[in-house]
């Protein structure tokens, strides 16, 4: 049964507009992987200006949800548990999904239904769904790290070995048109390819996935996770 006791569970962002789940969403990401939070990125990954997000991200400071310092953008407490809640959330309409859509399409959907679901929803599909600790696309649910701590990032994988496509990386699950491209191209979490050819000079890597070689720049083969 999930644990209804987790302070995740009892926190409430029934106050806090989509835009804002939004970028908490992201931010979330980028502090779990120890990633710096820059404007510039955020802008891009949410098809917004700069100055949108430099007014954004100060409202956000306002309302106790981060703290921008000389040491950077980063989630306070109260933004890092409210950011579990919509990642958690979001997740969970992807499985909820996942026999009705394509592979590639859950997450743009998902994207639009998350900011409904009540805490009770959240809970029961929880239990329903048999308490997921990854996404469809492989990414772990809050608290879940541990399930995709052994995954190697694609582009540190040498010629000639033979992996398993476990995780698409969320930023990349921003990028429509490359889920499109993996999913017809079978990199899905569950599949098995061999790596053929590992070109540094030109930033590529080729793959054998069933009967078909696909080639990957490094800027997509760096957000694809694999277990060796």
């Amino acid at each position: 049964m999930t644990n209804v006791t987790n302070p995740d569970t009892l926190t409430d962002i029934s106050n806090l507009s989509p835009t804002v789940q939004d970028y908490l969403s992201l931010i979330y990401v980028m502090e779990r992987d120890k990633q710096p939070v820059v404007g510039a990125h955020l802008a891009e990954l949410l098809g917004v200006t700069p100055p949108t997000v430099a007014n954004t991200l100060k409202r956000m400071t306002r309302d106790g949800l981060l703290t921008m310092t000389k040491s950077g953008t980063h989630l306070t407490e109260q933004g890092w548990q409210a950011a579990r809640v919509v990642m958690r959330r979001h997740m969970l309409m992807e499985w909820l999904m996942r026999k009705t859509l394509p592979w590639s399409k859950l997450h743009g959907e998902a994207h639009q239904l998350e900011h409904a679901i009540s805490a009770m929803t959240e809970t029961a599909l929880m239990e329903q769904l048999g308490n997921p600790q990854t996404c469809p696309h492989g990414n772990p649910l809050p608290g879940c790290e541990a399930a995709v701590a052994h995954l190697v990032p694609l582009t540190q994988v040498p010629a000639g070995k033979r992996v398993q496509i476990e995780r698409i990386h969320e930023l990349a699950e921003e990028n429509a048109l490359l889920l499109d491209f993996l999913e017809r191209k079978n990199i899905v979490p569950g599949t098995q390819a061999q790596v053929l050819e590992v070109l540094p000079f030109n930033q590529t890597i080729t793959l054998q996935v069933g009967e078909e070689t696909v080639t990957l720049g490094n800027a997509a083969a760096q957000h694809i996770f694999v277990a060796l």
